[in-house]
């Protein structure tokens, strides 16, 4: 096939191509997970295809299908893969991209996996098979054989590469196999020209287009590698090269993905694309970041200084510096997110749904960022003045690397301020204190050494079926114990004393997740009784109960009824389905953009973070308490039902990204009012809810706010708190009503005797003067006091000191005061002397004597000690520094 009817495939054909081949072979349409992976703290971002299955090929979680496609939202951008400072520099490296996937969940294994592949590159995308090489593992005789079997694809097209090249593993131990590569061979013009080039050559000649890993291996402690029971598929293949292959281009960047956004900043630039080198990787970093920008923040992701917030951060920031290179000046960036949204919005909702708030935060986040540069400037000045004050000639790079990480200023502008001063910078220096924020970065990341559950964990999984959930119907169950976990090891019995964690066949008690607590509770039998003191889960479908054994011996096999707390119960109930009811409010109020950024919800209080970029203001709470307390008095049931995550999010129900929901999920709606896709417990009409009180509302991070309430008896008791703590502020003012009037009164005449008192101090410190100064010395010429005076504070001492020098006209002096064992000191010298004698020098010296620091200007200075035994002593040194310095 040329390049000229290839270029006419658009890459929304070559997504739905891929998707429908792979759904017509019996594959599962998976839809795309989040970027911010669902409860894996070992990844800062999803950066491949097959994290949303990362518990299905470890054992831990199970899924209705057994094989499945995907077309994957991805980041490579801080912690192991990233390839930030890459992108803008090459034609293949990019922060956000696209990874479409196929997936066996221990259904085909090679032999398909390569017939799927082959037949849908030269078949379907119409691919010459004269153009396509594979790779396979060194030791892989299987694989290269049923290359030449399926493919019919010559044995001198196949290259074995080693372990770093063509073995897949999820970490040191688990889940692992050989991988084989499919490789599109651009053209001699393409490469490198060398004699030598061939696959494995760094340059883009042998392009790699889709890599298949046969997960066939679990690796154990010792390194020994035991062969799966049901080996496994796992395929990516990036859709930025697959499209760029399939339109003749040997960009990433020329390709239809990224026309409209190159077009816009060409448009808000006026700049010409593929004109200057340098212009066109600033056009091109621009064009990836703002992708990368946009799906973030549509997801609720919001620049901070730590974790994903940073990295995100960090891409703003320089895609705004690469935006000042093009003399775009003032915020920009959110004017390019329309691009984004025009090119991809069709296929991924979230980007048109959330467009203004994206907008507006990446506005804020860019004029802050201004201000950064602007703040870095005077630092870096600072820093050029101590660097030339230094006798160095090259600014060091550990102050390059804090100007960077603190105030985000761009090393490429410190280098260019710092050649207008002569002077170079330590780039080496700058490159080895961001390894090391790196390698903290990645620290901060990892994950335990099972990146899982425990063995004990998985090996009760693969024996057990899910636990039977009946806790949102019922409050107590007779159930059969399956398991108990002591110490990370299963036992056959706890005894009195002990505590475990418990496998029931059935169960009322909800497990911790989605935000929601634990339940809380008792098992008991004929001779055992045990406290359930939390309930959580390890992995999907197992609930744990962890119980304090308080009599008898808990067995397993044993039958125990399980009864949750129910008042306990109630109190997270109200709490759970008011967060639903304030979620909705907060979008009336604070505008449509409020998005959930998380929520803990337990019997004592509810917390819900939000994405705002203000305080609420009180006529704002004042108006979310009355709408909420409102629908309780309206007592609105509320609905349950369950549907397919796919027909629930198409419905407009809302979800929250990062979340991980299943294949079937459960909505809950407030008729009118509310209506979310949540695995919680809730109420079964809003007027469960009894009363609704907000406690605080605050800022948590940037754009983020965060607010507590509570609900019930709670708010109940708060009220009561409130009104008991009214009642005795009125006692202590005797009124009984109106007790903001008589306290505003008291403080308004407070304040007219602090300023009187000050008066007088003034009036007093003017008239003490005068014996303070007949105490001064004669020093080779010079009047000098040294004074002590106690019960001052340092502002009154500060006041006397003043009006003393003022009486002296010219001299030096020394004053202290003692109050709460602490002295507070005073250095003073007339304007005559200050080309003689330092005030802070002076001062220093004599407070050193006490063991006390002091420093200040020629003038003035003020310091003080600890040590009061030595402060007499150490004022009459004053006299003796004199004579030395005079």
């Amino acid at each position: 096939m040329s390049r000229d009817s290839q270029s006419k495939m658009k890459s929304s054909d070559i997504r739905k191509t891929f998707l429908d081949y792979f759904r017509s072979r019996g594959h599962e349409t998976v839809r795309s997970s989040s970027l911010i992976p669902g409860n894996d703290q070992t990844l800062l971002f999803t950066n491949a295809g097959m994290v949303q299955f990362k518990g299905v090929f470890q054992g831990d979680e199970n899924r209705p299908y057994n094989r499945a496609t995907t077309s994957q939202k991805c980041m490579r951008a801080g912690g192991k893969h990233n390839d930030l400072e890459n992108v803008g520099h090459t034609a293949r490296h990019h922060t956000f991209f696209e990874m479409l996937g196929n997936f066996s969940f221990g259904d085909y294994f090679k032999r398909d996996a390569i017939s799927f592949a082959w037949e849908l590159l030269t078949v379907h995308y119409k691919l010459s098979p004269d153009r396509l090489w594979a790779t396979v593992y060194e030791d892989d005789d299987e694989a290269e054989q049923l290359w030449k079997d399926v493919t019919g694809i010559p044995g001198n097209r196949i290259v074995r590469l080693g372990a770093k090249d063509n073995f897949w593993q999820m970490g040191d131990i688990g889940p692992c196999g050989p991988c084989s590569e499919i490789i599109v061979d651009q053209g001699a013009n393409i490469g490198c020209g060398r004699p030598e080039c061939a696959v494995g050559c760094d340059c883009d000649r042998f392009l790699e287009i889709w890599n298949l890993v046969f997960m066939q291996f679990d690796r154990d402690r010792h390194g020994k590698l035991n062969p799966l029971p049901k080996p496994s598929i796992d395929t990516g293949m990036g859709l930025e090269r697959l499209t760029a292959v399939l339109q003749g281009k040997f960009n990433n960047f020329d390709t239809d993905l990224f026309a409209m956004i190159i077009a816009a900043i060409c448009d808000q630039s006026g700049k010409t694309y593929n004109l200057d080198r340098l212009t066109d990787i600033a056009i091109r970093v621009i064009a990836d970041h703002i992708r990368s920008i946009s799906f973030l923040l549509s997801e609720g992701l919001v620049p901070s200084n730590e974790g994903r917030g940073y990295v995100l951060r960090r891409i703003i920031r320089r895609a705004s510096r690469y935006a000042r290179s093009l003399d775009m000046d003032g915020p920009v960036l959110c004017r390019l997110c329309d691009a984004v949204t025009d090119t991809m919005g069709g296929i991924y909702p979230e980007l048109r749904e959330e467009q203004s708030r994206v907008q507006k935060i990446l506005q804020l986040e860019e004029e802050r960022f201004m201000k950064t540069l602007d703040q870095g400037l005077v630092i870096l000045t600072d820093v050029i003045k101590q660097t030339k004050g230094s006798g160095l000639g090259s600014i060091p790079g550990p102050e390059l690397f804090r100007l960077y990480d603190t105030y985000g200023f761009p090393l490429d502008i410190a280098r260019d301020v710092a050649a207008e001063h002569n002077l170079s910078i330590d780039e080496p220096g700058f490159h080895r204190e961001m390894e090391q924020q790196r390698i903290r970065a990645r620290a901060s990341w990892v994950g335990e050494e099972t990146a899982g559950a425990s063995s004990a964990y998985k090996e009760i999984l693969r024996r057990y079926p899910a636990t039977e959930f009946v806790g949102y119907d019922l409050l107590e169950a007779d159930a059969i114990v399956l398991a108990l976990i002591h110490d990370g090891r299963q036992v056959e019995e706890i005894q009195a004393g002990l505590e475990a964690e418990v496998l029931l066949d059935k169960t009322a008690f909800y497990a911790e997740s989605g935000g929601q607590v634990g339940d809380k509770g008792r098992l008991t039998a004929d001779s055992m009784r045990a406290l359930v003191v939390d309930t959580r889960k390890p992995v999907e479908g197992m609930h744990l109960h962890k119980v304090r054994v308080v009599e008898g011996t808990l067995t397993t096999g044993s039958a125990v009824n399980a009864a949750v707390d129910r008042q306990r119960r109630s109190a997270i109930v109200r709490n759970h389905t008011a967060t639903h009811l304030l979620h909705s409010s907060l979008r009336n109020f604070a505008g449509e953009h409020v998005k959930q950024a998380g929520s803990f919800v337990s019997d004592e209080r509810l917390r819900f973070d939000f994405t705002h970029f203000q305080s609420l203001g009180l006529k704002t709470i004042e108006a979310i308490e009355d709408e909420i307390n409102d629908n309780i008095l309206r007592n609105i049931s509320v609905s349950v039902t369950t549907m397919d995550t796919k027909t629930a999010i198409e419905s407009g129900v809302t979800a929250l990204f990062g979340e991980k929901y299943g294949d079937v999920v459960r909505v809950i709606t407030v008729p009118e009012v509310s209506s979310e896709l949540c695995g919680g417990t809730h109420a079964r009409a809003t007027g469960d809810i009894g009363l609704f009180k907000i406690v605080s509302e605050g800022s948590v991070a940037a754009g983020i706010r965060r607010i507590e309430a509570v609900t019930g008896k709670t708010a109940i008791s708060l009220f009561r708190r409130q009104e008991a703590e009214l009642r005795t502020i009125c006692d202590i003012l005797k009124v009984t009503e109106n007790a903001a009037d008589k306290t505003s009164k008291l403080i308004s005449g407070m304040k007219e005797l602090e300023r009187e008192l000050e008066s007088m101090k003034g009036k007093n410190a003017a008239d003490y003067s005068g014996t303070i100064v007949r105490a001064a010395r004669d020093i080779n010429g010079i009047m000098a006091i040294a004074y002590r005076l106690d019960g001052l504070d340092a502002k009154d001492l500060m006041v006397l000191a003043d009006n003393v020098r003022d009486s002296m006209g010219s001299g030096i002096l020394v004053m202290a005061s003692v109050r709460d064992d602490q002295a507070s000191m005073v250095a003073m010298v007339t304007r005559d002397l200050v080309s003689r004698f330092s005030a802070g020098a002076i001062l220093k010296e004599v407070a050193g004597t006490a063991g006390g620091r002091g420093g200040g200007r020629p003038d003035t200075a003020q310091g003080g000690t600890k040590e009061i035994e030595l402060l007499d002593k150490a004022l009459e040194s004053l006299y003796d520094v004199i004579k030395t310095k005079s």
